[in-house]
């Protein structure tokens, strides 16, 4: 290789290397390290699952051909059958086990299977296109970590990025010259002439991923995993909520759930996407690390599942005044003997104003309503990460991640924050093992979120809640506020509910009982997003806005916050396992 190596820097990020120049030409972001191991752990599960599902679908046509050839039908007219049954299975619902494979042009590395002494219904390796390649770290590391990959095409329409990734592919040898390959080419024109061709789509842009949503839909095979990442996130969190509509056609809320909602933004425009195709989505994960969402679905076909999407969808009602919210569902179902009909949802869920503290509602989304991650996707994907925790640089953050997402209740859209319900009725805060404890005696679920250390989901109704925080100023009595503030309204109604602090068996998940980690710090300073290629940090950068800014001060305080609410979660979680 002529590469003068003096020139560029050596980054080893898992079983992948790649070459860096001195000067910022290609971007790369050592961040990115928790989104690129996490999406090598869901490929994992993702091949495993597909060998699975296309085993049990062989399975179940086998044992329905030795009925037909008791009925003496030819053998010919049974394959021609069965062939025919390869090109028109469809997606009838969300736990099918159905798929269709298109043709690969790559080899396979696993047997046949033998049907009826022949060969037939070969399945191929996955073929896996990253849309925006960059240096292409990530494609090197599919190729060279996921076992079964069959075939990895990087993109970009940066020239200098696609020639740092075809350097780097020969840096990285043999194996990664035969399963990877890049190519110069605007994404969204590439996967729009690829047409279902792809069993992962891959879509990890510097900013938002709405462009290219439409066509990244189109190009996966049914069944086939689409993986996508935006990092607009002051977009998504409710910064400029016009221009969130202008790219997601939702309207985002400021509060402390904003980051979950983002998640669930993103979601509900990749399924406006795929409708349009008479596709649509089945979520497996969905993550917010750092300073980004990450989003795993999978893509079907159906043009009767598909009218199911205005159940997954609602708005949200926020209070101004208090932490309450509301959900409206945009769409319902009347089931008459074996007809179903779509009608709209009913309306309005909510009063003109706020039924706890009288003030008025904001209106944002829609967003997706329902689950947002397959619990026994969530539970395989989190043992496969436990034993080849070598294999995971970022091991530590993302065992953590999925440890808290398995214990988050699955059905319960976005969630509360302990410490906003107690500033709105300026009250100490209960510790959230008692309050949790509240919840559950009153004969409801509570769990914890990955997206925030403090935030609580709950199957709970607002009044109740509410309720369990009159109790609690009883007991821990405030200051006398103006009449007409949210929290004096609020305390002013009697309780209809009497709480009850008693701990619970439940209050405290698995996790937290064996003090397992959940919530880390950065690994290191100014931990967050990088410069755009071919920007450089100077002197006069320097110099107008101080080293701190430039490098990321922000990040830090972020860090120094999350740093004081991690250790008033664990504290809470010392004390009720010390409680007797």
């Amino acid at each position: 290789m002529s590469t003068d190596l003096d020139d560029y820097t050596i980054i080893r990020e898992g079983e992948a290397e790649i070459l860096m120049h001195a000067k910022n030409e290609v971007f790369f972001n050592k961040t990115q390290v928790n989104n690129r191991d996490m999406s090598i752990a869901v490929l994992r599960t993702f091949i495993s699952r597909r060998k699975q599902e296309y085993e049990a679908l062989l399975s179940k046509r086998n044992k329905s051909a030795p009925t037909a050839l008791d009925k003496k039908v030819p053998l010919s007219d049974i394959e021609d059958k069965l062939a025919d049954s390869d090109m028109n299975i469809e997606k009838s619902n969300e736990q099918g086990i159905e798929e269709k494979f298109n043709d690969d042009p790559c080899t396979t590395s696993e047997d046949p299977v033998k049907i009826e002494g022949k060969v037939r219904g070969e399945l191929k390796p996955p073929r896996v296109l990253e849309a925006l390649s960059a240096s292409g770290l990530r494609a090197l590391r599919y190729a060279r970590e996921v076992k079964g990959i069959g075939h990895v095409v990087a993109l970009d329409n940066d020239k200098g990025a696609v020639e740092a990734c075809r350097r780097n592919i020969k840096f990285n040898g043999s194996v990664a010259c035969s399963k990877v390959e890049s190519h110069l080419s605007d994404a969204r024109v590439y996967m729009l002439t690829h047409p279902k061709e792809f069993d992962v789509v891959d879509l990890d842009p510097y900013g938002s991923p709405s462009v290219f949503l439409d066509s990244a839909v189109q190009s996966v095979v049914d069944g086939g995993m689409l993986m996508c990442t935006a990092t607009d996130m002051a977009v998504l969190c409710g910064g400029t909520g016009e221009v969130c509509y202008s790219k997601y056609g939702s309207y985002p809320l400021k509060g402390k759930y904003c980051h979950e909602m983002a998640l669930r933004i993103l979601l509900a425009c990749i399924e406006s996407h795929a409708n349009r195709y008479k596709r649509y989505i089945v979520l497996v994960l969905s993550v917010q690390m750092d300073f980004y969402v990450r989003v795993f679905v999978r893509v079907y076909s159906s043009a009767s599942a598909m009218k199911n999407t205005p159940l997954k969808l609602s708005y949200v009602y926020q209070c101004t005044g208090c932490d309450s919210f509301h959900l409206q569902p945009l769409g319902r179902t009347v089931s008459k003997n074996t007809s179903v009909r779509y009608l709209p949802g009913f309306a309005p869920i909510v009063p003109q104003e706020c039924s706890d503290c009288g003030k008025k509602f904001n209106m944002g989304g829609p967003i997706w309503s329902a689950p947002i991650h397959d619990q026994d996707w969530v539970t395989n994907i989190l043992a496969d990460v436990k034993s080849m925790k070598d294999c995971y640089p970022a091991y530590e953050r993302i065992s953590a991640v999925l440890t808290t997402i398995s214990e988050e209740l699955p059905d319960v859209p976005l969630f509360l924050s302990l410490h906003n319900l107690c500033g709105t009725v300026k009250c100490t805060s209960p510790s959230a093992v008692i309050f949790r404890s509240a919840v559950i005696n009153a004969g409801y679920r509570i769990s914890g979120t990955h997206v925030n250390p403090l935030g609580l989901k709950s199957d709970a109704p607002m009044d109740v809640i509410w309720d369990v925080m009159r109790c609690w100023v009883k007991n821990h009595p405030v200051k006398t506020q103006p009449a007409d503030q949210p929290g004096s309204v609020i305390l002013a109604k009697e309780p209809i509910l009497q709480a009850n602090f008693a701990r619970a068996v439940a209050s405290l998940s698995k996790a937290q009982a064996k003090k397992v980690a959940r919530f880390l710090p950065n690994p290191e300073r100014h931990w967050g997003p990088k410069l755009r290629a071919g920007r450089q940090i100077t002197s006069k950068h320097i110099s107008l806005l101080g080293e701190d800014a430039v490098n990321g001060c922000l990040n830090d305080q972020d860090s120094e916050r999350d740093a004081k609410r991690q250790k008033t979660e664990k504290s809470d979680d010392d004390d009720a396992i010390a409680e007797p």
